[in-house]
């Protein structure tokens, strides 16, 4: 991987015109990927430069955390303010709505928290993500307390669901959360009302949350490999 990359040139390019929308004095949601990733570091950049002063981030994973420290980005806690002025994350799928489908990463919990706390959410994804409907590629994935993971399922599955328990990679068992918490990825034929499904989702008892993301996105920056070239546009 060299830094001569296109695709990773693009989401380069799509973090720092993020970070670029953050004003000084700004309560930052810090999302949770790999194209924010490239957020945080440009917000460290901005803050060592003197351009930007005064920004204090929340994370919205261990992740995020560990990369604000890495960056000299100063983090604060959802109890010690009483709102957030910006939230930057990616997704998994966007549609033309902008709803998404976050939790590619197993953090949609705490950045469903966050993000919909933010005055605004500004959403970075590669043009990949973009589908005409949810579902049609990224599965939703579905955050469950371990003891209920049995019941959670077949619930799941009446409701027309393929639950699948997310397994580690290089680690032996399910993955767990941030929080202690299994994760199921869902599969349905169709999302037609992801409004509704949210709703429905979440009051399943022992589910805590889930990845489907409504009315919640204000601006989609997506960037684009065009004739070798990384492109930002505005969704």
């Amino acid at each position: 991987m060299t830094a001569t990359d296109p695709v990773k040139l693009m989401k380069q390019e799509v973090g720092k015109a993020a970070a670029l929308l953050v004003k000084s004095g700004s309560i930052v949601g810090l999302g949770t990927g790999s194209t924010t990733a490239y957020t945080i570091q440009y917000l460290g950049d901005r803050l060592k430069s003197g351009e930007l002063k005064d920004i204090v981030g929340i994370p919205t994973s261990f992740q995020s955390e560990v990369l604000a420290k890495e960056y000299g980005v100063p983090l604060t806690t959802l109890d010690a303010v009483d709102h957030i002025d910006i939230a930057i994350d990616g997704a998994d799928e966007v549609d033309p709505q902008k709803n998404l489908i976050k939790g590619g990463g197993a953090a949609h919990t705490r950045e469903k928290v966050v993000d919909y706390l933010a005055s605004q959410f500004i959403v970075v994804v590669d043009s990949g993500k973009l589908v005409d409907r949810l579902g049609s590629v990224f599965a939703v994935p579905v955050e469950v307390i371990p003891m209920a993971i049995t019941p959670v399922t077949n619930a799941i599955k009446q409701l027309g669901g393929k639950p699948e328990l997310r397994m580690g990679i290089k680690k032996a068992g399910p993955v767990i959360t941030d929080q202690g918490n299994f994760v199921l990825d869902v599969r349905f034929d169709s999302i037609d009302d992801p409004v509704n499904l949210e709703k429905i989702l979440n009051n399943i008892p022992g589910v805590l949350e889930n990845g489907i993301f409504v009315n919640c996105a204000d601006v989609v920056l997506v960037g684009e490999v065009i004739d070798g070239q990384p492109v930002v546009r505005q969704l």
